[in-house]
């Protein structure tokens, strides 16, 4: 599965779009092509976000993780 931490932040492009017609063009998108093109976009202009997911995957990797059980309790 493609990730925003596949985009190559070297490269730039210019897009003449509308923003009403970029808009509804997501909307057309299926809820997971949504949520790739979201993170793709958030990757592509947030250096923090990028940062961020990497020190998630560090601390999965490393064991540095807790459940949702361990963090909120018992859920009735």
């Amino acid at each position: 599965m493609k990730t925003g931490t596949d985009v190559d932040s070297t490269k730039s492009i210019s897009v003449d779009i509308e923003f009403n017609k970029l808009v509804n063009a997501v909307k057309q998108m299926k809820k997971p092509e949504q949520e790739l093109f979201i993170e793709d976009l958030l990757a592509s202009t947030n250096p923090d976000y990028l940062a961020s997911i990497k020190e998630a995957r560090e601390d999965y990797q490393a064991g540095r993780v807790k459940t949702h059980k361990e963090i909120f309790g018992k859920t009735k």
